[in-house]
């Protein structure tokens, strides 16, 4: 009896040292970061990088007094100095996710016009573990684009290659993904409430509709035919069509839109769109002036909204 208890305390140990190392065994759930990128583990390409910025800076303290002196005259000429103090802070946009987009309004009235002024951050981030941040980001400046009836020159970042680090990681087809579907819907429903987007919309449809219907010869922009202001049809003037932009962040471009429409007095917005990384900057810039007749004036408009976008870029590249 005390052999065979001794032949079977061997077989009792090896046993429990297999229990034990099964128990003991990590899972290495507890490595993984909430930030990680799906499809980073078990693939044999590297994960793609996430993108540069992963704040977002506070919208209504980017734009300094000066700036807005020039874009909102209304604001110089308040006499109250508290109401003036109010002007100067404008509105924080209403959005979902401030850490993902983030925007500021200022709306003024002026002797002679009004002006709004819209300001918005987008931090764009991949869901694709193949795609980075910048790759989707060139995607979504894309979109906004082709939305303007834009192209990109031929040597700018494609959606494929981005910019910035981990900016190739991505193929146009493979960023093509459920989560891009995902990540758009959050674009739009995070897009800042009370801004000119869908006005701007029409405005370009407009345009767009008085240079193709309109003969040669037409009357200016301050004419009236039959109780209704006729639109130039070379508006904006040669050299100030809506154009990509060179020298602002990653990529950029600009539009230029003025209303057509005969039931108020005619308004003309200014948007500037530039791409940082995998940050979205957009600025859009309306005047409407108190008369009819008067057209604001296209080359002022983006002077001034060019270099709100230039200050904010060098925000961004501090």
């Amino acid at each position: 009896m005390q052999l065979k208890a001794k032949a079977c305390v061997p077989g009792a140990a090896a046993l429990l040292a297999v229990v034990l190392t099964g128990c003991t065994g990590g899972s290495g759930l507890g490595d993984e970061s909430d930030d990680s990128k799906p499809g980073g583990s078990g693939s044999s390409n590297a994960p793609a990088q996430p993108g540069k910025y992963r704040t977002l800076p506070e919208p209504c303290g980017e734009v300094d007094e000066d700036t807005l002196d020039a874009m909102l005259p209304g604001i110089p000429e308040m006499e109250d100095p508290e109401q003036r103090e109010k002007a100067y802070e404008g509105t924080p946009a209403v959005t979902y996710d401030t850490d993902r987009r983030v925007g500021c309004n200022w709306k003024v009235e002026s002797t002679g016009a009004s002006h709004h002024l819209l300001i918005d951050f987008e931090r764009v981030v991949s869901y694709d573990g193949s795609v980075s941040d910048d790759a989707r980001a060139a995607e979504v400046y894309a979109t906004k684009l082709r939305e303007a009836g834009l192209s990109r020159p031929s040597d700018a970042p494609t959606e494929s290659s981005g910019s910035g680090s981990g900016s190739g990681s991505g193929s146009g087809k493979g960023s093509e993904s459920p989560d891009e579907g995902e990540d758009s819907d959050k674009s739009r429903g995070d897009k800042p409430q009370g801004g000119e987007n869908a006005r701007a919309g029409d405005e370009k449809s407009s345009r767009k509709g008085s240079r193709e219907g309109s003969p040669e010869g037409a009357e200016d922009a301050g004419a009236v035919r039959d109780g209704a202001a006729m639109s130039q049809p070379a508006d904006p003037p040669p050299g100030l069509e809506p154009r990509t932009l060179s020298d602002l962040g990653d990529e950029a471009f600009l539009d230029d839109a003025l209303t057509t429409a005969t039931s108020a007095s005619r308004h003309r917005t200014v948007t500037v769109v530039f791409r940082t990384s995998n940050v979205i900057v957009t600025i859009e810039y309306d005047e409407q002036p108190g008369r009819r007749t008067d057209v604001p004036d296209s080359k002022e408009m983006q002077d001034k909204a060019q270099d709100l976008a230039d200050g904010l870029a060098g925000e961004f590249d501090e």
